[in-house]
């Protein structure tokens, strides 16, 4: 009875810890639901999401919102109206952002509702501002999915029929950062395959061009001069595209009357293989090509940062990445994103954003911004503008006389409304060198207290640097010896600091042993004894095989050290003997010599003797780039064959 007790009541343990850890477990989850409400011809929509986890020290936590609503429309107000046109069923899906939160953003299972009153003669708001846009509704995370809204208005006087491309994964990168996994289409778009090239006519005959096609033939283009908004060389662009992305999807669309607006939403799934630069910005590039039998076309960049937590206070660069060879001709772009998260509108909003010393305040060019405003004139000014003034270490961008409503406000629907940027170009310095560097913004709204965004780092590609290098070593206990060598270097390009460095270097080397001279009393006939001496004399002439690795410092951009390994192949070696045997009458040394014998004998192997030690060199000229000489000492683990090496080197 008392066993059956015992087990009764680990059973009971086992079972409650069991149940707990489920409902623990099932806690975690985080799922955001649809409801909806049918009022007349509308449809309401609210959202049910879980309760928010505040990142200690950031503001106030919150949720962004993104619908669809199984038309061909969208919103990214927290609870939309809409209205259909047409009666059926329609596929809702529902996305929501948790900013400043420390869990993953909740997933949502698509809804379909059945809408039995429609309205068509309900017209919708017109959305567009451009001709072409691309909209996502939040930044990627490794693991992740985003949606991806590609709107399009004809802008044209007639009824078209066109294209639209979409691409994506930039070849730079090693890895892919998005894969679609869903494209939702609502006004017919086909996609079509992308193999073969594509190409269009054009409207008059007054510039040709001649490209070559996939069938071995000549395809005549035809450019004509457009606004500068349109372009109008659509085979150059979609190769150009090419180049830059890896992959790239097309679709065709039939039959759109002026004015009116389309979206196709995609569904991208970033990869966990996907870079994880939180201060890196990638892109997706769309082409809207609104009369398939036109080149005149329009192009859409949309950057994004990649992001660990949603985020809407963030600095990011485009130097993620570069070629220090390169980068005197390279622009770097910054972009510094905030959102005013008050409850009330931001006035003054001022970003003081770190400049490395690498780069030339003077050339910072501001190249977009929002709110929209002008740049700030000298004189004190009433109206809205951006001003940008500089201290030793900063650039402080001051958006004056603005009205940026706040997220917590009352009436405020469209989020994206309560978010601004400010996107600069800034030159490298004339003198900087080849180190990473890393910058932050800090943002003031009015008189509020300061809200730091993440690191933007900027770094470089190792690059390799190859050079020649040639000279003599000294050996100084070994006889007569004569030692020259020539090789190569490899290297990363004009390292600033610490770097490694590789050598293969070919040396011929001749030495001789120390003469040998042997004594010895030979016995002659009737008991006469004889003095014989043998002198041996040994050289050497080798083809060696030096392999140094070793770490370098470069002190200054003229004197460098370093230290290292070395080992040392003998690939040929040719030995060479001669051996002198003299009898002297009697057993005075001094005696005549009455008989003597000269011979002489070679030998040669290959890869043998090999060598290890440590290494210790210093170098003066120029230390990163370019022509110097340097000395190394060299202590091998065999005896007597320590040396010298004196050089000459230049890297390229």
């Amino acid at each position: 009875m008392k066993t059956l007790y015992i087990t009764i009541v680990v059973f009971c343990c086992f079972f409650s810890v069991y149940a707990q850890e489920t409902i623990t477990n099932d806690s975690i989850s985080r799922i955001a639901t649809i409801k909806h409400r049918i009022e007349g011809t509308h449809v309401e929509f609210t959202p049910e999401t879980p309760t928010l986890e505040q990142i200690a020290g950031a503001p106030k936590a919150f949720y962004s919102y993104y619908w669809e609503f199984g038309d061909g429309t969208y919103s990214k107000e927290k609870n939309p109206k809409h209205t259909y046109k047409a009666t059926g069923d329609y596929n809702i899906k529902f996305w929501a952002t948790n900013n400043y939160d420390t869990g993953k953003p909740p997933t949502t299972r698509p809804k379909k509702i059945s809408v039995t009153q429609a309205d068509p003669s309900y017209l919708d708001e017109t959305s567009m501002t451009e001709d072409f846009t691309l909209q996502r509704n939040r930044e990627p995370m490794p693991n992740e999915e985003i949606a991806v809204i590609m709107s399009y208005r004809n802008y044209l006087n007639y009824t078209t029929n066109g294209k639209l491309y979409i691409f994506y994964n930039e070849q730079k990168y090693k890895a892919n950062n998005f894969e679609i996994t869903d494209v939702r289409a609502h006004h017919g778009e086909k996609q079509i395959s992308t193999e073969g090239f594509v190409y269009t006519n054009t409207i008059d005959n007054t510039e040709n061009t001649l490209l070559a096609s996939a069938e071995n033939n000549l395809l005549q283009l035809k450019a004509k001069p457009q606004d500068t908004t349109i372009k109008t060389n659509l085979p150059l662009t979609l190769e150009a595209s090419k180049l830059y992305y890896k992959d790239w999807n097309l679709f065709e669309f039939d039959n759109m009357k002026p004015n009116e607006e389309r979206n196709v939403f995609f569904t991208m799934r970033t990869p966990p293989e996907m870079l994880k630069d939180t201060s890196a910005i990638i892109s997706i590039r769309g082409v809207y090509v609104p009369d398939a039998n036109y080149d005149n076309h329009k192009v859409k960049d949309m950057e994004m940062e990649i992001v660990t937590s949603h985020d809407p206070n963030k600095m990011s660069s485009n130097g993620t990445f570069m070629n220090y060879r390169l980068v005197r001709f390279k622009t770097l772009k910054y972009k510094i994103k905030f959102q005013n998260n008050g409850e009330g509108p931001a006035r003054t909003i001022r970003l003081e954003t770190d400049i490395p010393e690498m780069l030339d305040k003077s050339t910072i060019e501001v190249k977009d911004m929002y709110p929209k405003c002008k740049i700030c004139p000298k004189e004190e000014v009433r109206y809205s503008c951006l001003d940008t003034t500089f201290t030793d270490t900063q650039a402080i961008f001051t958006f004056k006389n603005i009205y940026l409503p706040g997220s917590e406000q009352k009436n405020v629907k469209e989020y994206d409304s309560t978010k601004g940027f400010v996107k600069y170009t800034i030159k490298f310095a004339k003198d900087f060198h080849k180190k990473k560097t890393k910058s932050r913004t800090a943002i003031i709204f009015d008189k509020n207290e300061p809200i730091i965004t993440n690191y933007s780092t900027t770094r470089f590609v190792p690059g390799l640097s190859i050079g020649v290098k040639a000279g003599y070593n000294s050996f100084s206990d070994l006889k007569d010896s004569e030692s020259y060598f020539f090789g190569a270097t490899l290297s990363p390009y004009k390292s600033y600091r610490w770097y490694w460095q590789v050598e293969l270097l070919n040396s011929f080397h001749r030495y001789k042993d120390d003469t040998t001279v042997q004594e010895s009393f030979t016995d002659g006939p009737q008991g006469f004894q004889f003095l014989q001496r043998t002198t041996t004399n040994t050289s050497y002439e080798n083809i060696d095989w030096e392999i140094p690795v070793l770490v370098r410092y470069n002190i200054n951009n003229f004197i460098g050290v370093g230290a290292g390994l070395q080992g040392m192949l003998t690939i040929s070696e040719k030995t060479s003997q001669s051996q002198l045997v003299e009898n002297f009458e009697g057993t005075d040394p001094d005696a005549p010599i009455f008989e003597s014998l000269e011979t002489s004998s070679e030998n040669s192997e290959s890869f043998t003797n090999f060598k290890t030690g440590l290494l210790l060199d210093v170098t003066a000229g120029f230390a990163r780039i370019g022509p110097s000489v340097g000395a190394r000492y060299v202590i091998n683990f065999k005896e007597n064959y320590n040396y010298w090496q004196l050089y000459a080197i230049w890297k390229f």
